[in-house]
Parts: C-alpha cells; sequence; structure tokens
C-alpha cells in the first residue's frame, strides 16, 4: 500500500524510478551502475556544521547506525539534525531482492525496508544516544505501519553492523519499553546488504519542506522533537 492521498498527488509530479528496462538498460548495466553507486560513491556529507560542535576535528573513525522507521524522508530528516551525525542516506535493507527499485519496495514485494543510513562521530554521539532519539521519533508498536504509511516497507527495524550493536539496541529496545503502553514490535538483526534510494530521496526534507507529505507528517514530527 502506498503513502496516503496527499502524497501519492504529489508523488505524480516526481520522476519516476522504474526498472532498468525502462530507463533503457539492460538488467546487466543496471546492477553495474546500482553497486558502483554503493562501493564508490561516498555519502554526502551534512552541510550544517552545527553537527561537529566548534569545527574540532577528531581522529575517531566514524561509525554507521541503519534504522527503519516508516518513511525513510522521516527518519533522514529527523537523524540529520542531531549533533555528531556526519551524513545520512536514505535506502533499503532487509530485503531478499538484489538491487530493488523504488516502485518495488514501494508495492512491499521485495521484503526490504526504507531505512537511512547514519554516519556518526561516536566521540560526540554514542550509538546509544542515537537509539534514544529512533525510539522518540516513530511509534515502534505499530506492526508494519507509521501513521498512513502502511506495509512491511515501512516497519520498525534496527539493523546492526556488529554484534556489540545488536547487544546494545536489544537493551536499548528493553530500556525503551516503559514509555511506551503496547509492546514494541522493532525487529533487531545482522545488515545484510544497504541498497540506496535515488538521488532525488536524498535529502528530500531539505529541498521538498513545501512538498504536501512535508508538511502534514515530516515538520510536525521534528517540532515535536523541538529539531526544527
Amino acid at each position: 500500500m502506498r503513502r496516503s492521498f496527499l502524497v501519492l498527488l504529489f508523488l505524480f509530479f516526481l520522476p519516476a524510478c522504474g526498472s532498468g528496462d525502462e530507463r533503457g538498460e539492460t538488467p546487466s548495466q543496471t546492477q553495474a551502475r546500482y553497486t558502483s553507486h554503493i562501493e564508490e560513491q561516498p555519502m554526502t556529507q551534512d552541510p550544517n556544521p552545527d553537527h561537529s560542535p566548534g569545527g574540532e576535528q577528531t581522529n575517531t573513525q566514524p561509525d554507521t547506525a541503519i534504522f527503519a522507521g516508516g518513511c525513510f524522508w522521516c527518519i533522514e530528516a529527523v537523524f540529520e539534525r542531531i549533533d555528531g551525525v556526519l551524513s545520512v542516506e536514505s535506502g533499503y535493507a532487509g530485503g531478499d531482492v538484489a538491487f530493488p527499485s523504488y516502485e518495488e519496495v514501494c508495492r512491499g514485494s521485495t521484503g526490504h525496508a526504507e531505512v537511512a543510513r547514519i554516519s556518526f562521530d561516536p566521540d560526540v554521539v554514542r550509538y546509544e544516544e542515537l537509539l534514544d532519539v529512533f525510539w522518540q521519533a516513530h511509534d515502534p508498536t505499530t506492526l508494519n505501519r507509521q501513521g498512513g504509511d502502511v506495509g512491511t516497507q515501512y516497519r520498525s527495524a534496527i539493523f546492526c553492523t556488529s554484534e556489540q550493536q545488536l547487544l546494545t539496541a536489544k537493551d536499548s529496545r528493553d530500556g525503551a519499553q516503559s514509555s511506551f503502553s503496547d509492546p514494541i514490535v522493532t525487529e533487531i538483526g545482522k545488515l545484510d546488504t544497504f541498497y540506496p534510494a535515488d538521488a532525488y530521496h536524498q535529502d528530500y526534507y531539505r529541498r521538498n519542506r513545501n512538498a504536501p507529505y512535508c508538511q502534514v507528517v515530516i515538520s510536525p514530527k521534528l517540532k515535536k522533537l523541538k529539531l526544527e
């Protein structure tokens, strides 16, 4: 099921993100382009200098968190505003189809969730603190749904990149349960493969603040979290 009626109206005017055949590519060309993007294209650096307080440089290697909590436009917009976050990239994880398109994920036919891949400086913000924001940024008690976004692609999930993240995420979930009257249904597991979404999905809220979905869903969420 697609997003709400307002979103469908707006998406009508967006460029199609169809399959390789619709782009005039062969399947092998599509896979080559996708693989090149995954392995070689750097994540877009967040333009907000406040995410690195005082412009200080550290020697610590960036770490990565991957969260799913409904539409990836929402998760991306939230975490772009957290101190210590270096960059955020929208994409897909948790499915069983290689190189999924946005259309395929929207149909719920690939098993993927819409996710945000978050690169952060652990000297400035800890993984545990990002998890605290994650629980506040969505409703982890609704199965395969966030508001009007319904389907497995909008499920709540944490994709961990290490055993330590896996343990930390589970401990954080247990601690967060007391804040909710219903059971948390968030999936927690190891990341298999992250597939980046098309370019027009990246920094979506920052570039499309006046879009209906941004005005109705994302802006109120940011205000509630005191991030805007």
